[in-house]
C-alpha cells in the first residue's frame, strides 16, 4: 500500500509530497529494477531511503534519497535535477553493463551514471552513509566503486562526502542550491573548494564571490569558527598532489547532522535534527552578518561588526577615495599611506596584525618546510609580497604563505589565532613607533629616533658596501624616474657561463637575438638572451624589458636574475627553463604527443593567470604586446611562464584605456587587427593573442601558415566555422581525440579562445573573466561574435569594429593582411 506524505516544513526545509512502496532491499542487480510507485531501496540500518518523489506544489517526478528514520522528509540527493518525469512512468534499472539508467515511457533515457566500460556483476546499494554505490558484488571496497552518488553531490554535505577536488580524475565535488522548493535544478548559488596554494571555500551566486571562509591553517577555516569542529564531529582537511577536499563527521552515531545550501536565504546552513522538536533545528549560518560579505571593505579594508562604521583602513594605509569612504562607500579600498621602498632589506618592515580573518588566497605561494623568519625574509625579497604568515598554527606553527597584491576581504575574528604580517615601509614603522612613544614622553621618544637614525644609516651603510663588494659597477639601467638597480654581471662571468656562448648551448633564437643556456660557478643554471647587433630591439627596449620585468613577480612569468651592458653587447640573464617554449612542443609532431590534455590545460590556465596579474594585479598595468608560442617557456613541471617583454607597454587604470603607436612592431598571426591596422593596444589586444594561442594549444596547428592549405581561411576562422556547424571536437589535435580527455572541457577551451578573438575589442572578455570561465563549469557562456581575421587576402579600409546589430547578426568577413616583423 502506497504511504502519503504532505506537511509544512520551514524555509530551511522543502516541502514534499511522496509516494512510495516499502522494498525490504538495499540493492538491484541487472535482473531487477524500481518503478515509480512500486518501491524503494533502504540502507541496511534503514538510515536512507532513494526513490521517487514530487517536491513543494509540483506535480514533476524525481528519482532522489531522503532521510528514513525522520518524519520530516528531507531530500540530501537528486538524480535527474533538471530532467523531470511529467508522469509515474519512471523506471530505475540495472543494465547488464554496469550503467544505471532511468527511464520513463519506456524508452526515454533522463538520467544516467554514464559508465564507461563492463562490469562483470554490478549491483547497484543504498549504503547507510547515504551513498549510492555502484560496484561489482564481490567488491564492497570503497576505493574500487563503480560510480558512487558522493562525486555528485547536490545541494547537501553529509558526513563522508567529500567537498573539493580530486586533481587526477578533474573532479570538482560542489554545492549548488535547488532553484526553488518546487525545482531541484541548480540555481546561481554554489559552494565549492577553490584549489589554490592556500585552498578555502567559496560560496558563490553565478560567477561572483559572495562568501569566503578563509584558509584552512590546520585548526579549521580561519574566518568560520562555524566550520571548526565541536563536541560532537570534526573535520578532516586533505591537501595533496591527488586530492584537496574537506569532510566532516560526527562521533555521536544517534546525531544526524548535514550542511545545506538554502537558497531563500542565499546562505550556508549547519543543521542537526532535534527529536524533541521534531524537527531541524539550526547550529550556524554562513554569512553570519554584514561583514560576511566578500570584500565589503574593498582592498586593504578591515571590516570589524562592532565598529561604526564598520568598514577601517589597515594600519598604514587611507581610503583611495576619502569622499566616497566618508559616505560609506567602500568600494574603492584603501591605499598604502608610502608604498614599500623594495630597495633593501632593510627598507621593509611588518606591521603584525592578530584576530584577522586572512586575505583571500587567490594569489598566493606556499611553502610548507619553512619557518616564520624564512618566510618574512622570502617576503623581503621579492618586491610583489604583501603580507606573509604561517601556513599551519597548529602546534608551534609551520610553513609560510606569501600574499601577493591588494589584500582583499579581511574582517575581525577574535578566535582567530592566525597572525599576519602587513609589508610596511622602515619609515612608516618608525613614524608608528614614534606616535606610541609620544605618549610615554618627549625625551624617550627623541631617543628611540636618534637610535632608529644612527640603526637605519649603518645598516644602510654596509648594505651598500656589501653591493660595491659583489657587483660589478655599470651604467645605470633606466633613466628619469625609472632608474632601477638589477644585478649587474660581468661579461667575462656570462662568456665563462656559456662556454663562449657556444653552439651547443644554443636553446633557440628570436626576432631579437639567440639565447642561450649556461652555468653559473655555484652551478646555477641560467638563461642567456643575447641582443643581436642588428636586432630591431635597441637600447629602448632593452630598458623597458629591464625595467618591467624587475618589478614583476608571479608564477607565470618568467623571473630575471640580471642583465649585462658592455660596448655593443646587451643581455639579459634569466631563470632557466628545462623544457623550453611552447612551440618546440605543440608544433612537433612527436613532441606534441608528450602533451596530455591535463597538462595543455593547465597550460592554459597558467598563461590566462599571468596575464591577469600583468592586466590587473601587478603594480603596473602592463600590455605584453608579443604574447605567442614562442613567449611561453616551460619549467621542469610544465608550467607556462610568460617571457619577453622588449615591446610591453603600461597604460592606466581604466579597462578601456588604450595606447597607440605609429611603429607596429609584433607577431604575424598574433596581432589583433585594432593593433596591426590602426596601432592601438588595450588589454584586449593581448586577449586576442591568448585567443590564438588556446586555439593552437588545442588543435596543434600554427595560426600563421593554416591559411596557405585552407583557401585563404585562417585557423580562428575554421575553428569559428566548425563551432557554428557543431563540428568544434574536429578541431582538436588528433594525438587527443582518442585518449580519455573531458570532452566538455576541450569544447569549452575551444569556445573560450573564439570569445577571446571577436573582432571587436569590446566584445572580447577580460582576462579575469577568461580565468573565471576555464575554473567553472558551471557558468553559461556567451556565443562568440565572427572573429577577427576570418580570411587571409587584403585589408579592409575604415573602422574594424562594426557595432550595429545588423553587423553583429550578419556573417561579414574581415578582410586582413599582416607583415612579419
Amino acid at each position: 500500500m502506497a504511504i502519503f506524505f504532505s506537511m509544512f516544513i520551514p524555509t530551511t526545509i522543502f516541502l514534499f509530497s511522496l509516494f512510495v512502496f516499502s522494498f525490504a532491499s538495499d540493492s538491484i542487480s541487472p535482473i531487477q529494477s524500481i518503478g515509480d510507485g512500486a518501491g524503494t531501496l533502504v540502507s541496511r540500518e534503514g538510515r536512507f531511503e532513494l526513490g521517487f518523489f514530487s517536491p513543494g506544489n509540483t506535480m514533476n517526478r524525481y528519482l532522489g534519497i531522503w532521510y528514513k528514520n525522520i518524519p520530516v522528509i528531507t531530500v540530501v540527493w537528486v538524480a535527474n535535477r533538471c530532467n523531470p518525469i511529467n508522469d509515474s512512468s519512471g523506471v530505475l534499472m540495472l543494465n547488464s553493463t554496469g550503467n544505471v539508467m532511468l527511464l520513463y515511457q519506456n524508452t526515454s533515457v533522463v538520467w544516467s551514471t554514464g559508465l564507461v566500460g563492463q562490469a562483470e556483476k554490478p549491483i547497484l546499494q543504498l549504503l547507510d552513509s547515504g551513498n549510492l554505490v555502484l560496484r561489482e558484488e564481490k567488491d564492497a571496497n570503497s576505493e574500487t566503486y563503480l560510480w558512487q552518488s558522493f562525486d555528485y553531490p547536490s545541494d547537501t554535505l553529509i558526513p563522508g562526502i567529500k567537498l573539493g577536488w580530486d586533481l587526477k580524475k578533474g573532479l570538482n565535488r560542489h554545492l549548488t542550491a535547488w532553484k526553488n522548493t518546487d525545482d531541484p535544478c541548480p540555481g546561481d548559488l554554489s559552494y565549492e573548494l577553490e584549489p589554490y596554494a592556500y585552498p578555502e571555500v567559496y560560496i558563490r551566486k553565478g560567477t561572483k564571490k559572495y562568501y569566503r571562509s578563509g584558509p584552512w591553517n590546520g585548526l579549521g577555516f580561519a574566518g568560520s569558527q562555524q566550520l571548526r569542529s565541536n563536541s560532537s564531529d570534526g573535520i578532516n582537511f586533505v591537501n595533496n598532489d591527488e586530492e584537496v577536499y574537506y569532510t566532516y563527521y560526527v562521533t555521536d552515531k544517534s546525531v544526524t547532522s548535514r550542511l545545506f545550501l538554502n537558497p531563500a536565504t542565499s546562505t550556508r546552513q549547519r543543521l542537526t535534527w532535534s527529536e524533541e522538536e521534531r524537527s531541524w533545528s539550526i547550529l550556524s549560518s554562513a554569512p553570519t552578518d554584514y561583514c560576511g560579505n566578500y570584500g565589503l571593505c574593498g582592498a586593504n579594508g578591515n571590516c570589524v561588526i562592532t565598529d561604526k562604521p564598520i568598514c577601517q583602513c589597515l594600519k598604514g594605509f587611507k581610503p583611495k577615495s576619502q569622499e566616497k569612504w566618508s559616505s560609506m562607500e567602500w568600494s574603492d579600498g584603501c591605499v598604502r599611506d608610502k608604498p614599500p621602498s623594495c630597495q633593501g632589506k632593510d627598507m621593509d618592515g611588518f606591521v603584525k596584525f592578530e584576530h584577522l580573518k586572512p586575505p583571500d588566497t587567490t594569489h598566493t605561494w606556499v611553502n610548507k618546510s619553512m619557518n616564520l623568519k624564512e618566510c618574512r625574509a622570502k617576503c623581503l625579497s621579492n618586491c610583489s609580497c604583501t603580507a606573509y604568515s604561517n601556513f599551519n598554527i597548529s602546534g608551534e606553527g609551520s610553513g609560510c604563505v606569501i600574499w601577493f597584491g591588494d589584500l582583499i576581504d579581511i574582517r575581525q575574528v577574535q578566535a582567530n589565532e592566525q597572525d599576519l604580517y602587513v609589508r610596511t615601509p622602515t619609515s612608516e614603522l618608525a613614524k608608528s613607533n614614534l606616535k606610541v612613544r609620544a605618549a610615554i614622553g618627549a625625551v624617550i621618544a627623541g631617543v628611540v629616533l636618534v637610535s632608529l637614525l644612527v640603526g637605519f644609516y649603518i645598516c644602510r651603510r654596509a648594505s651598500k658596501e656589501k653591493t660595491e663588494r659583489n657587483l660589478v659597477l655599470s651604467p645605470k639601467v633606466g633613466g628619469g624616474k625609472e632608474d632601477l638597480e638589477l644585478p649587474l654581471v660581468n661579461l667575462s662571468t656570462i662568456t665563462s657561463a656559456t662556454q663562449n656562448f657556444s653552439i651547443d648551448n644554443k636553446l633557440g633564437e628570436g626576432g631579437f637575438g639567440p639565447v642561450y643556456r649556461g652555468r653559473l660557478k655555484d652551478g646555477q643554471e641560467i638563461a642567456v638572451k643575447r641582443l643581436s647587433r642588428i636586432s630591431g630591439q635597441g637600447v629602448d627596449e632593452f630598458k623597458n624589458e629591464v625595467i618591467l620585468i624587475a618589478k614583476l613577480q608571479h608564477r607565470n612569468l618568467v623571473k630575471i636574475l640580471g642583465c649585462c651592458i658592455k660596448g655593443e653587447e646587451k643581455m639579459l640573464i634569466y631563470e632557466y627553463m628545462p623544457n623550453k617554449s611552447l612551440d618546440f612542443f605543440i608544433f612537433d609532431h612527436k613532441k606534441r604527443e608528450l602533451l596530455e590534455w591535463p597538462t595543455r590545460f593547465k597550460i592554459i590556465n597558467g598563461i590566462a593567470r599571468g596575464l591577469l596579474y600583468l592586466h590587473q594585479d601587478s603594480r603596473l598595468r602592463i600590455i605584453h604586446r608579443d604574447l605567442k608560442a614562442s613567449n611561453i617557456l616551460l619549467d621542469f613541471e610544465m608550467n607556462p611562464k610568460i617571457s619577453d617583454f622588449g615591446l610591453a607597454r603600461t597604460v592606466g587604470g581604466d579597462d578601456q584605456l588604450e595606447g597607440k603607436t605609429k611603429r607596429v612592431i609584433g607577431t604575424y598571426g598574433y596581432m589583433a587587427p585594432e593593433y596591426a591596422f590602426n596601432g592601438r593596444f588595450s588589454i584586449k589586444s593581448d586577449v586576442f593573442s591568448f585567443g590564438i594561442l588556446v586555439l593552437e594549444i588545442l588543435s596543434g596547428i600554427k595560426s600563421r601558415g593554416f591559411h596557405q592549405e585552407n583557401q585563404g581561411l585562417t585557423l580562428i576562422g575554421h575553428a569559428w566555422n566548425l563551432m557554428k556547424e557543431g563540428r568544434a571536437f574536429e578541431l582538436v589535435d588528433a594525438c587527443l581525440r582518442d585518449s580519455h580527455q573531458n570532452l566538455q572541457e576541450v569544447l569549452r577551451c575551444i569556445h573560450i579562445g573564439l570569445l577571446c578573438v571577436q573582432q571587436c575589442p569590446a566584445d572580447r572578455p577580460n582576462m579575469s573573466s577568461v580565468v573565471v570561465m576555464l575554473s567553472s563549469e558551471q557558468t553559461n557562456l556567451p556565443e562568440p561574435k565572427p572573429p577577427g581575421y576570418f580570411m587571409e587576402t587584403n585589408s579592409p579600409e575604415g573602422d574594424h569594429c562594426m557595432r550595429n546589430a545588423e553587423s553583429s547578426s550578419t556573417n561579414k568577413l574581415t578582410i586582413t593582411v599582416l607583415k612579419a616583423r
